[in-house]
């Protein structure tokens, strides 16, 4: 037998995965590491943790199986997007990783907008966002030149770690898609933005494929992993691509619905010409010349695991879920907007906060859970709405991660969503579908189509109820007026908040 592994690159943890031909998770290890946020905004951490639990995590997961390291026949990556990492000439890192959830650009977006104005969204396909890697680099170039004029190359997350594995650079189409200094139908760096900010041309790296193979195991690097030197090592990708990849959106017409800390709608797209004039993001696939598209609620899960921690503490999550199904849709006219640390998607908004709307004496813990889960579910329906709206057409969705849990969060994604919504028999999202790339690299599938067709498989579908989905749809509109109603409130009220 032999097997390749999945490396996820998380922003609290790195996950390994042990994935046999037949797409079986043998093993799977996690080794988390701390986040740094020396300032109100920011949010840093150290690439040299990413690499120790990185190999930490590899040598547990050898461990724990004591499986042969010569029946390793590769590995690849999934990473957190945007990370901004620098480095010099030696490949030394020169200041902590300024990552994806770091606040303090807003000024280096704006004059991102200024300089390019309608140019952005027509060479990067997104808006500026203080995610996003370029607005970092401007941050250095603002505030620490001098660490700038000595930095050789910037890389993402997971390209720093696979440099330190392999002694190569580069960076792989779906992860440079997020850095908004990527051509992303022409597939290569913007001289055009590079030149508008004064940044050289030389410290972007090289461009690969996220199947491409990118080296082998340093010496010294596959003594500490536990594995062979000549282990093979591919580019891998971003996150929500990888994640797509392990959800099996391959193909038009495909679209998966992800509920983490954030929540992702994502679809596949071929058409490279289509404008979403920004509302959603528009990013290259770690499929080659495939795109997709993404709306991103900012607190999907995280807005569950705010209302449990402060008012139901004592509870598990599933104690807390209990009684929503008991609860009809609406949650007896008690509504929720999960907008309690700003919005994406469809409102680029970091002021709106979260509201609930239409409490009275007769509405227990179970009516607020479930009113939490449907404003969660709305939102993911406002992305869903934006796709359609484009002539996409979306019956079907895969659910992953924490929204696919629930049985009865399931079923009500079918009812406001209006598609069948279908679960996985084995889901590990990000980390399979780098196992996947790594698969398909080796020559185990000649697609990655084929090899979803042999790894992933159904376990359960859900569809709409009819007169459930009915009440939904007369309900949702009202959702959506709440932003607007909110929105100048939320701005007064943000001088208050300390």
């Amino acid at each position: 037998m032999s097997y390749v592994i999945g490396v996820d690159l998380g922003t609290s943890a790195v996950k390994t995965v042990l994935v046999d031909r037949r797409g079986k998770v043998v093993a799977e290890h996690s080794e988390s590491y701390p986040l740094s946020q020396p300032k109100p905004g920011y949010s840093e951490q150290r690439p040299e943790d990413w690499v120790e639990k990185t190999l930490l995590s590899l040598k547990r997961l050898m461990e724990e199986t004591a499986i042969e390291p010569s029946e390793i026949e590769g590995l690849s990556f999934s990473g957190q997007m945007h990370g901004l990492v620098l480095i010099d000439g030696e490949g030394t890192v020169l200041r902590p990783a300024i990552l994806w959830n770091d606040t303090r650009t807003t000024a280096q977006c704006r004059r991102i907008e200024e300089t390019l104005q309608d140019k952005l969204l027509g060479i990067a396909r997104n808006r500026a966002l203080e995610g996003f890697t370029l607005p970092k680099i401007l941050w250095v170039q603002e505030f620490e030149q001098e660490l700038l004029d000595q930095a050789a190359l910037f890389l993402l997350p997971k390209d720093y770690v696979r440099y330190r594995l392999t002694g190569k650079y580069a960076m792989d189409y779906s992860d440079a898609a997020g850095t908004l200094l990527l051509d992303v139908t022409g597939k290569d760096w913007s001289s055009e933005i590079l030149d508008a900010f004064q940044l050289p041309h030389s410290i972007c790296p090289p461009l690969v494929e996220s199947f491409d193979l990118c080296g082998t195991l340093l010496p010294e690097i596959a003594e500490q992993s536990g594995l062979l030197p000549e282990t093979k090592v591919f580019a891998g990708g971003a996150d929500n691509a990888c994640g797509a990849i392990g959800a099996g959106i391959l193909a038009e017409g495909q679209t998966m619905c992800s509920v983490g800390t954030s929540g992702v709608v994502l679809s596949y797209e071929e058409r490279k010409e289509v404008d979403f004039e920004g509302k959603v993001h528009f990013f290259n696939h770690s499929e080659k010349d495939a795109f997709y598209i993404m709306g991103v609620t900012l607190a999907a899960g995280y807005s569950l695991e705010w209302f449990k921690k402060t008012f139901a503490p004592s509870v598990s999550f599933d104690e807390l879920l209990e009684g929503i199904s008991d609860i009809p849709a609406g949650s007896c006219g008690l509504l929720f907007t999960p907008y309690i640390v700003g919005e994406r998607t469809p409102y680029p908004d970091a002021n709106i906060r979260g509201s609930f709307i239409g409490m009275d004496a007769g509405h227990k813990l179970p009516h607020f859970a479930r009113a939490v889960l449907e404003g969660i579910t709305f939102s993911l329906r406002e992305s869903i709405d934006i796709l359609r709206a484009s002539g996409k057409k979306i019956d079907t969705v895969i659910s992953i991660g924490g929204g696919a849990k629930n049985e009865s969060w399931l079923q009500m994604q079918a009812d406001i969503l209006d598609a069948e919504i279908v679960k996985l028999e084995s889901e590990q999202g990000p980390a399979m579908g780098a196992a996947m790339l790594a698969a398909y690299g080796c020559g185990w599938f000649p697609s990655l189509q084929a090899c979803a067709s042999a790894f992933l498989r159904p376990a359960q579908k859900y569809v709409p109820n009819p007169e459930t989905a009915k009440n939904y749809e007369k309900l949702f509109p009202l959702y959506q007026s709440v932003y607007g109603a909110t929105r100048q409130l939320s701005g007064q009220l943000s001088e208050y908040r300390g």
